[in-house]
């Protein structure tokens, strides 16, 4: 294992107390079902229609979750950076198809956690149960409502000055097409947003 592998491998560790207190012999567990992944930028880690089975933590890079219509039109249901989990959550639990695709947005480093092996040591470890519970109420229950409400009263340019609060280099990092997609908005929109906040400075 490097020196760098060391270092994502702990940001996951860091990941997983920051929601509940997490025993050394869970976390041996938890190392026990996990994979280490380079993935090229461009690279699909799951395809609309497939069945997810593992979870994604960004240790390096950037990922999208994206949905394509009926007519090719492409929307970017989620952006994921550094330290966050990705996965198609519905299709993990109830083992159906995805209903969006998963792709690389940068070249990028990945633990993949097993979900199935990842469900049997939550039933059998009461703090990693504390995780699971507590992970799902701020990012499933908590943050989506957040989200949700933020579409309806926000306007463009102040979700996007929120999104650039929290990711200051993204439009470093990735494009303004899915940056707008994103946001909700148009790249046209976006760009109209940009220049005006630039006249402000």
């Amino acid at each position: 294992m490097t020196l760098h592998q060391d270092k994502y491998l702990n940001n996951l560790k860091l990941k997983f107390k920051s929601y509940a207190s997490i025993s050394e012999k869970s976390w041996q567990l938890i190392e026990n079902i996990i994979e280490k992944k380079s993935v090229k930028k461009g690279e699909l880690l799951l395809r609309n229609g497939q069945i997810a089975k593992e979870i994604h933590f960004i240790g390096k890079g950037a990922l999208r979750a994206f949905i394509t219509d009926a007519a090719g039109n492409i929307y970017n249901k989620n952006i994921f950076l550094e330290g966050d989990f990705a996965a198609s959550t519905v299709s993990l639990i109830q083992q159906i198809p995805s209903d969006f695709a998963i792709e690389a947005l940068e070249d990028s480093i990945l633990i993949n956690i097993n979900y199935k092996n990842y469900r049997e040591l939550i039933f059998q470890n009461d703090d990693l149960k504390n995780f699971y519970i507590a992970y799902l109420e701020k990012n499933w229950v908590i943050e989506k409502e957040q989200r949700e409400i933020s579409l309806v009263m926000e306007n463009a340019t102040e979700r996007y000055l929120d999104l650039l609060s929290k990711h200051p280099d993204i439009s470093e990092r990735i494009t303004l097409l899915h940056i707008a997609s994103h946001l909700g908005i148009t790249p046209t929109q976006l760009s109209r947003i940009r220049k005006s906040l630039e006249k402000d400075l």
